[in-house]
């Protein structure tokens, strides 16, 4: 059984609207499933270093302000897995170019329902739920 730790971003707009991936359907991890922009996090990086070169990588993202609001531990396969979650405003004089999965998309709260999520990315969507209503 390994052990992985990932830091994941979900860049909200003023609309409260979150920024999701949907993922290929050739992915090794979650395929075709809707996902968390993020990755496995590296040697000796922190969450928030790993975080910063996938995003960059990921959506040519800068990130500047995320907010650690959430930290996970689930199973995936034979994984042992800790989630890092992070969150920040969408900075719109950004542009956002994706490098990864079929699509990105934004979405609000109630229109998660119909999309293929697994279930602990669903327990981390109700807590980023609770920060922005905050």
């Amino acid at each position: 059984m390994a052990v992985r730790n990932v830091a994941v971003l979900v860049l909200y707009n003023n609309k409260k609207e979150i920024l999701l991936q949907h993922r290929s359907k050739d992915a090794l991890r979650l395929p075709d499933h809707w996902a968390f922009f993020g990755v496995g996090i590296e040697g000796e990086e922190t969450p928030e270093q790993a975080l910063a070169r996938e995003i960059i990588e990921e959506l040519e993202y800068n990130v500047v302000t995320p907010k650690l609001i959430f930290t996970q531990k689930f199973n995936y396969k034979d994984d042992v897995n800790t989630k890092y979650v992070f969150v920040e405003k969408y900075n719109e004089k950004q542009k956002l170019v994706q490098h990864e999965g079929q699509e990105m998309g934004w979405w609000k709260f109630e229109n998660l329902n119909n999309l293929l999520i697994i279930d602990h990315d669903r327990i981390a969507l109700s807590e980023i739920k609770k920060f922005l209503n905050a």
